[in-house]
């Protein structure tokens, strides 16, 4: 636990080193909440008072994440699944009220937010009810399970004029924000394609303890709850290309099927995709259940190199030269025996020079921890970092349209009242 609060100090650290860099701040906000230590100079009576809402296996992640946040009580959990509220009382050694039913909890508690981290067709309504009662939001991605649904949420969101930050952890990440400021600083060049994937082999179905239990507990397979891959994986890198495209897709076209997995299940098990935008870069994005070999990845490309945040790699276009002695025991390996250029240039073997690229940057993260410090220190100033919702609202809206797409079989523009305007 000690190490893991050492590591934790040292997150902030670095954080706040980025932060440091005034024309970078100045297109991401929320490095703010990182200028100081973590709560230190604040007085143990100035806290933040919180509802965890679904603890599950996210919910459970974010509530001990939160534990470790300087200046926060946790005081009450709500879960309608017998062994999550049960969980629930346990991770908070009983000291958090526990409800069934998340209004009786707004009703009853004094909080400054909720946590919210429900299956996402419960999401909607959830976080309306919580603005609407004055809190502050912090909602798991993706935001909503029908374009409606999202819309209502950041009108709701506008008028109260409260909190509502997304869950998309890759904003708070310090080799992604690093990676960022070199695609900023211009050592990729030209963003032309965003290659993003994320393959797994498993089928998503959990064990249920009885048949009607079904859909509660496998809810991410039925079409009514979720949209699978694309919500609950893909909205995690459309956010990433968006993000560090600096633009909203003008258009999306793609396929998807169930190839693979026969049990019954409503939502794609695989799915491929394309994003256009305005000036002509791609965002390709594909994900499957029944391979793992590639993982997942964000590869951003340029015309001077590539950067992978993912894996922490930076990749220049201009490959590094093989040593001039390396060419000459190539060469008599193979029998070739050509004039060398003394005093010359190096060569290029034959067999190319393994290229590993460098590292971005030299952090340890953990950015779960990282976003629930940056909701904290918001919900104490008591308003929201500029343009930060922004980033959930376009990739919620991304791959909903990304769905509708695939469904249809057809392309599917971007609306224009699904776009929010930069804040300045």
């Amino acid at each position: 636990m000690e190490n893991n609060r050492k590591n934790r100090r040292d997150f902030i650290k670095e954080m706040s080193l980025i932060a440091s860099s005034t024309a970078f701040l100045s297109s991401i906000p929320w490095l703010n909440a990182f200028a100081g230590e973590n709560g230190k100079n604040v007085a143990a009576s100035d806290r933040v008072r919180l509802g965890i809402i679904g603890v599950g296996s996210r919910g459970r992640a974010l509530l001990l994440n939160l534990q470790e946040v300087n200046n926060v009580d946790i005081v009450a959990v709500c879960d309608n699944y017998e062994p999550n509220y049960q969980r629930a009382i346990k991770l908070t050694n009983g000291k958090a009220n526990a409800y069934y039913d998340y209004r009786k909890m707004l009703d009853k508690e004094k909080l400054d937010g909720v946590v919210i981290a429900t299956p996402l067709h419960e999401h909607a309504h959830i976080t309306i009810d919580s603005l609407n009662a004055g809190l502050h939001v912090f909602c798991e991605k993706s935001m909503a399970r029908t374009l409606e649904d999202c819309k209502r949420m950041a009108d709701t969101h506008k008028a109260t004029g409260k909190i509502l930050q997304i869950g998309h952890q890759r904003l708070f990440n310090p080799v992604y924000l690093n990676a960022l400021e070199r695609v900023k600083a211009g050592e990729i060049g030209q963003i032309t394609q965003v290659r993003a994937y994320w393959h797994r082999n498993n089928d998503w179905r959990r064990p249920v303890p009885s048949p009607e239990l079904e859909r509660k507990i496998n809810w991410r397979l039925y079409k009514e709850y979720s949209a699978g891959l694309m919500t609950e994986l893909a909205s995690h890198q459309l956010q990433v290309a968006n993000w560090f495209i600096d633009k909203v897709p003008t258009r999306v076209m793609g396929s998807g099927s169930n190839s693979y997995w026969k049990h019954g299940r409503e939502v794609y098990d695989q799915v491929a995709l394309v994003y256009d935008y305005d000036n002509g870069t791609r965002c390709i994005y594909d994900s499957l259940t029944s391979n793992k070999h590639y993982g997942l990845e964000e590869q951003i490309m340029g015309d001077k190199g590539t950067i992978e945040p993912e894996v922490n790699r930076i990749y220049s276009e201009s490959i590094p030269k093989a040593p001039g002695i390396r060419q000459l025991v190539n060469n008599i390996e193979k029998g070739v025996f050509d004039v060398i250029p003394i005093g010359g240039a190096s060569w290029v073997p034959e067999t190319a020079v393994e290229y590993k690229g460098e590292m971005i940057a030299e952090y340890a993260n953990n950015d779960t921890f990282l976003q629930m410090v940056g909701f904290v220190k918001a919900v104490k100033v008591g308003k929201p970092y500029k343009n930060l919702f922004r980033e959930g609202f376009h990739s919620s809206i991304g791959v909903l349209l990304g769905l509708q797409a695939m469904d249809n079989n057809e392309i599917v523009s971007w609306p224009e009242k699904y776009i929010l305007e930069k804040e300045v």
